[in-house]
């Protein structure tokens, strides 16, 4: 009788060892989408993408919520998830910064994870941070190769350091590559709304086409989509953002900046499962795939092949070091000086 107990615990422990941790648990992932929700063809469907993966490999349960009008109730949602005793907990968008760092100092068991904010000092916190100006650059030295007259538009959702790293980018990019290219730069607004104003963007975009610019890259969420109208409208060329989003205005949308929001959460969410997650930074570039450019089936057609590779190489360079792309004002004046001598 008691060696049968015996051989029963050992046979119990080996089934426990042995079996899948996410058979064993059924891991639960929360998500609060950023400013323009989902639907927004570009950031927070990106953050959507994500957990759909995780949801259909890794076998987790996933919930996604959006603010109210503001964004007021960010923390409010962030605190539901923790109460209820989700595994992960993920704020999309620097916007939470504040509300994510209170809330996790609240709850130390629960994990939490921030798409593009940056948190130190508290452990079960991942920032999940990317360097945009490198895609930018890519996509920048796209328009600057395609432009017929060497004017460029750049429309940006709120006017902060974040998107100042996209512009900076493809300026530096555009000029790389066209030393003879003049950037037209305007943004949205100073608050998170500016990523939902897609009739101002429109205006932006179209005032741009008007002073001559042929290419206009947007980095300005669901506000991109009136920079697609007017892209339509005069018959000119737009870059997208974010998402694959060349889809939404065929022939109009020559690449977009990829930045891999969906990658970055899903391996957030499979660290947890596995046992592997880790608090503090982590960043996205173009050396581990974080950031590049689309070229896509709705793309291959408007972007000749020499352009292609050309910025092919360019981000070979850009991976191996030999060029340092700018992130800041002070960054691209030493670019400028490094790399654009006359």
């Amino acid at each position: 009788m008691r060696k049968g107990i015996i051989l029963f615990l050992i046979l119990s422990f080996l089934l426990l060892l042995f079996t899948p941790i996410s058979a064993q648990k059924k891991f639960r992932i929360g998500i609060v989408y950023d400013v323009g929700g989902r639907g927004d063809k570009s950031f927070n469907d990106a953050a959507y993408a994500g957990l759909q993966k995780a949801i259909k490999l890794l076998k987790v349960e996933g919930k996604d919520m959006e603010p109210g009008p503001g964004g007021a109730n960010r923390e409010e949602l962030l605190r539901t998830l923790a109460e209820q005793n989700y595994d992960l907990v993920v704020g999309v968008g620097f916007l939470f910064t504040d509300a994510i760092i209170k809330v996790a100092k609240e709850f130390p068991k629960v994990k939490f994870a921030i798409v593009d904010g940056y948190v130190e000092g508290v452990p079960n916190v991942s920032s999940l941070l990317f360097n945009e100006h490198e895609g930018s650059f890519l996509v920048g030295a796209i328009a600057g190769l395609m432009t017929k007259t060497n004017i460029l538009g750049f429309v940006g959702g709120m006017d902060i350091p974040l998107i100042h790293k996209f512009e900076v980018g493809y300026k530096a990019g555009a000029m790389y590559v066209n030393p003879k290219v003049k950037v037209l730069i305007n943004y949205i607004g100073v608050t998170g709304e500016a990523f939902k104003d897609p009739v101002k963007g429109k205006e932006l975009a179209l005032a741009q086409y008007k002073q001559g610019a042929d290419i206009v890259y947007h980095a300005s969420g669901a506000s991109g989509e009136g920079v697609f109208e007017a892209a339509k409208e005069t018959g000119k060329y737009a870059i997208g953002v974010d998402s694959p989003q060349a889809w939404i205005a065929p022939g109009r949308i020559i690449t977009s900046m990829l930045k891999r929001v969906d990658e970055a959460i899903y391996l957030t969410i499979k660290d947890v499962v596995e046992g592997k997650f880790k608090g503090g930074p982590r960043y996205f570039g173009l050396v581990n795939g974080g950031v590049d450019y689309e070229y896509s089936e709705y793309t291959k057609n408007l972007i000749p092949l020499k352009v292609k590779n050309h910025v092919d190489v360019l981000k070979k360079k850009i991976i191996n070091g030999e060029i340092v792309v700018p992130f800041d004002n002070k960054t691209f004046e030493e670019f400028k000086a490094k790399y654009l001598k006359k």
